[in-house]
């Protein structure tokens, strides 16, 4: 073949047999699969064994959903249940739109100042606001024996309109964000187009405003209806001692606290459980998906106007100021305020009781410092690594040609599904099971592990946002340079997502110090965290001590929050 010939035809250029595009790819999506199925197929076996899993001889049966599902008490259970989810939706969706609408809408006074303090709730460990108005408004509680001693009328916490309400205190914060966010992408010409048509405020909230969020009341309904069911907090904290028992609860009490402990019941209620929380997930996909074309976006950047309640607004304004105070205010510096002395009470004056006692039985005791130490730096490093391994889920889902992308995408949203309390059974069975790991069930990194997986789909929904409003202008143009995905990711997608990733970061560092239920089946000498200790503590009737640590995790929080804003100017929402 002469020189010219061989011109004619492109030299072969020999193909590398690996990428690290592709093995990074197949990675993420190998470990996201593991840390889904992980703790879920020991309890699926477990609910057809007649016997639990390590024992020889174990049988497969139908018999513990049989025998579940014939027990009355698991029934009454469930309906309770329901009410209780059914009832604290619809109170915490009324409310956060109201909410919503008065702080973004109107004209009241105080209206940014009622913005920042609405949504403290969303920051604290429902476990701590439940102590909170226990201390505050339970029988024994400091309002509560003060308006005793007035001879007024007084309420019972320790009931299902209780635990309701308290719950919906710590749930109107979603509704409220979610509405706040519509709000601002919302077209406010809208609204000005009802005024100028002579309608008054209340007819255009009414009539213009509150329709274009029913894609926010649909998806936050769903997702405070979803998150009722497998709360465990509250309703444990305020319903224990008069017998009111939420399939979480009942779940705790049958697979934690009770003596003769059937790991196939626990396993049974487990699966019932997860596939009735994952139908509500997958109706709230089809709700959300088929509520998008209510969102009404304009298309030049127009500040909204204020709605003018004219002499209504100085009202208005008190009655928020008085959910506030009595709502989130009152209960949490109740608690604060116990943590600094020997016992509360309206009759002695709390200014002179002042003392760190209860911190330095906290840190005096290894056991409880230990607890605090492990919230600490399971918030720093775990949260730490969930992100950056979320962040590459995100971009693989979104911005990749990965063949499985979509399936990534799925799993990654999926634990949506497990309640923390069943996250912890599974890792704990698995861990047993899987030869070589029984080491690791009962330290920080197991827990680490499983609050990774429990709160997957939130870092995977914080970062996916920002990772879509990137114009995949910018991953062609990097491809064109020669850059490999990887690098395109490196050296472009990481920096314009550092905003992202920092706000990410800090939200999953909140919710891991707040984070307990999942911990509950993990914890053990050396590896309990604050939340598994102040349940420890309340169960031994300790008010002061759980007052304390409860101090202790609202003060990291607020550095958490403070910090992420100040120093970073990072924004946790919208």
């Amino acid at each position: 073949m002469t020189t010219a010939e061989q011109n004619l035809h492109p030299i072969a250029i020999p193909r590398p047999k690996f990428s690290w595009d592709t093995g990074v790819q197949w990675l993420v999506v190998i470990v996201t699969a593991l840390l889904v199925a992980f703790p879920a197929w020991p309890i699926i076996l477990q609910s057809f064994m007649s016997k639990p899993l390590y024992d020889k001889d174990r049988a497969f049966t139908f018999d513990n959903y049989s025998n579940l599902l014939g027990n009355a008490r698991f029934w009454d259970v469930l309906v309770y249940t329901a009410a209780f989810a059914v009832a604290t939706t619809i109170i915490a969706v009324i409310i956060g739109i109201v909410l919503a609408v008065i702080i973004n809408r109107t004209n009241i006074p105080l209206r940014n100042l009622y913005s920042n303090l609405v949504t403290i709730p969303y920051y604290v460990s429902p476990l701590v606001l439940a102590f909170a108005w226990m201390q505050m408004y339970g029988p024994q509680g400091f309002g509560t024996i003060l308006v005793r001693t007035l001879k007024l009328p007084i309420w019972q916490l320790y009931s299902f309109g209780g635990i309701v309400i308290v719950s919906a205190m710590y749930y109107i914060p979603y509704t409220f964000l979610y509405a706040s966010s519509s709000l601002a992408l919302a077209d406010p010409q809208l609204e000005s187009a009802a005024r100028i048509g002579g309608a008054s405020p209340f007819r255009t909230i009414l009539s213009v405003t509150i329709p274009l969020l029913r894609p926010a009341i649909t998806y936050s309904a769903l997702l405070t209806l979803v998150s009722s069911f497998e709360l465990l907090s509250i309703p444990l904290v305020l319903g224990n001692s008069v017998g009111i028992d939420t399939l979480a609860t009942y779940l705790y009490t049958i697979g934690v606290v009770g003596v003769n402990k059937d790991q196939g019941a626990v396993a049974a209620v487990a699966v019932l459980v997860v596939v009735l929380v994952t139908g509500l997930v997958y109706l709230q996909g089809k709700l959300v998906s088929l509520e998008r074309r209510f969102v009404t976006v304009g298309g030049k950047a127009t500040r909204p106007k204020a709605i003018d309640l004219g002499g209504w607004k100085g009202v208005v304004s008190f009655f928020v100021g008085l959910y506030v105070l009595l709502g989130i205010i009152l209960p949490l510096g109740c608690i604060v305020l116990t943590s600094f002395v020997p016992f509360l009470s309206p009759f002695m004056n709390p200014l002179k009781m002042l003392t760190l006692e209860n911190y330095q039985g906290i840190f005096g005791s290894p056991a409880y410092r230990q607890s605090v130490v492990n919230s600490i730096n399971i918030s720093i490093f775990a949260a730490a690594i969930g992100i950056v391994f979320m962040a590459v889920a995100a971009l693989i889902a979104y911005r990749s040609t990965f063949k499985y992308r979509n399936v990534v995408k799925y799993l990654a949203l999926y634990p949506r599904a497990f309640p923390g309390i069943i996250v912890g059974i599974g890792f704990l069975w698995a861990f047993l099971l899987v030869p070589g790991l029984g080491s690791l069930r009962n330290t920080i990194i197991a827990i680490s592990i499983a609050f990774i997986m429990r709160y997957l789909p939130l870092g995977f929904s914080a970062v996916s946002p920002a990772v879509l409003q990137v114009s995949d202008e910018l991953d062609r143009a990097g491809r064109v340079a020669g850059a490999t995905w990887l690098g395109t990711i490196r050296h472009i997608l990481l920096p314009i997502l550092k905003p992202a990733l920092v706000s990410g970061y800090i939200l999953l560092a909140i919710s891991f110090l707040k984070e307990y239920s999942t911990a509950l089946f993990l914890v053990a000498e050396g590896s309990r965290v604050i939340g598994t200790t102040m349940l420890e503590l309340w169960k031994q009737g300790g008010a002061e001590p759980v007052a304390a640590l409860s101090t202790i995790q609202m003060a990291i929080t607020a550095v958490l929050i403070i910090g992420a804003r100040k120093l970073l100017g990072v924004k946790l929402h919208e």
